[in-house]
């Protein structure tokens, strides 16, 4: 073996042994809808037949559906300029750009927009403002070039966190502090017709770019940026994942048209289908509120304290369960009589410390659907908490009959 394998070889050995190996999930037969707490598919768009059926329409009379030619600068799309000019209108947005994926968008943005000798990266705590206001005040504290405008900060947030089940606010007031917001994960749930949180608090003037994706809620793939005419311009210029990749195709393009034609109609389907997502969410928790008290706190991140606006943050079909046997939960959800796939996310995706089983509601679960979910978690609980006051049992017997240190050489 060569030394190149080598080394590949005992990386991948050393994420097995630390259980972070990651592979691409295998099943032998499709994931029914009412047992898929794993994917994005938040609105249940993916197994609409209404969805199916107007994309079905749309591609048997459109001129093209195979392909796009190429990088957006090597070949004219109509098809993609007409759906940014769409985006425009629908997000009240100045210019609207198409990336392949959300990933592309962000490297492309955040390789080429901050400008390196005038703009800062600071890293704070997640979710606490206070930290950020903190780290912004020590930054104008240190450079004259911010105080006086010369320089720039960024600050990049999602609105819905997509390992957390949190909701960022989107406050920034600065004259050379710009707010980048990527709505993933929110897109087609919140705000009005799906346009997202920061179109839900009329922030839309304070953003200096949102990041809107289609691979999610939306059933599609692709993504776009909502910007400025000139970073758009700059974007075409100098974002290597724009220039140098091959562009969606006409038949990505037709299916986000659809799934925007639903919501840019105002379907009462979509509207039911969001306002049915969030009120599972709020069952789920209702039903597993109860049964947290038998975790300990560092064995879960309690979701239930109230915040002081009931109505802030909304209710999110993203739901982490902390637990540093994660695996365990997952295996035991997908070994049921009827399984249930959930995601078990360790590090490096998410901290050290931070292990979750990931669920994510959809809007085709109904209450039975979770209710299932909730027993089956509550039995991994309840056997997991029976084999540790088995294991306590069992070593107290050891203690009282043999004494602590006859016990202690017997295992030297």
């Amino acid at each position: 073996m060569s030394s190149l394998n080598d080394k590949l070889a005992a990386a991948l050995s050393s994420r097995e042994k630390r259980h972070i190996r990651r592979r691409l999930p295998i099943s032998a037969s499709p994931v029914l809808p009412s047992a898929d707490f794993t994917s994005n598919d938040y609105l249940s768009l993916a197994t609409s037949s209404t969805l199916r059926g107007a994309f079905q329409s749309a591609l048997s009379t459109a001129p093209q559906i195979l392909g796009s030619g190429g990088s957006r600068l090597l070949v004219p799309t109509p098809a993609h300029v007409a759906l940014e000019s769409r985006l425009e209108r629908f997000f009240g947005a100045e210019k609207a750009l198409l990336f392949n994926s959300g990933f592309d968008a962000n490297v492309a943005f955040f390789s080429a927009i901050p400008q390196p000798d005038s703009s800062s990266l600071i890293k704070f705590p997640h979710n606490s403002v206070a930290a950020l206001k903190r780290s912004l005040r020590k930054l104008l504290h240190e450079r004259d070039d911010l105080r006086d405008g010369r320089a720039s900060a960024f600050v990049a947030v999602e609105s819905l966190y997509s390992m957390d089940w949190d909701i960022r606010p989107l406050t920034l007031k600065s004259r050379n502090g710009y707010l980048i917001v990527d709505e993933a994960h929110a897109t087609g749930i919140y705000g009005p017709q799906g346009r997202g949180m920061v179109a839900a608090l009329g922030l839309e003037g304070r953003v200096l770019a949102r990041l809107h994706t289609f691979g999610k809620a939306l059933a599609g793939s692709g993504a776009a940026i909502l910007t400025t005419e000139l970073i758009r311009d700059y974007l075409l210029n100098y974002g290597r994942p724009l220039i140098y990749t091959t562009t969606l195709t006409y038949a990505n393009i037709i299916a986000v048209e659809c799934a925007f034609d639903m919501l840019d109609n105002g379907s009462a389907e979509v509207t039911q289908l969001a306002l049915h997502l969030l009120d599972l969410s709020g069952y789920f928790l209702e039903l597993l509120r109860p049964h947290l008290h038998h975790l300990s706190a560092n064995d879960h991140k309690d979701p239930t304290n109230a915040p002081s606006d009931p109505s802030f943050p909304p209710p999110t079909p993203i739901i982490p369960l902390l637990t540093p046997h994660s695996h365990s939960l997952a295996a035991h959800l997908a070994s049921l009589p009827q399984p249930l796939f959930t995601k078990a996310i360790t590090w490096p995706t998410v901290p050290v410390g931070t292990s979750r089983v990931r669920v994510c509601l959809h809007a085709g679960h109904t209450r039975d659907d979770v209710r299932k979910l909730v027993d089956g978690i509550v039995d991994w609980v309840q056997a997991w908490l029976a084999r540790d006051r088995e294991v306590a049992r069992q070593w107290l017997k050891v203690a009282e009959g043999e004494g602590v240190g006859v016990w202690m050489e017997s295992k030297l």
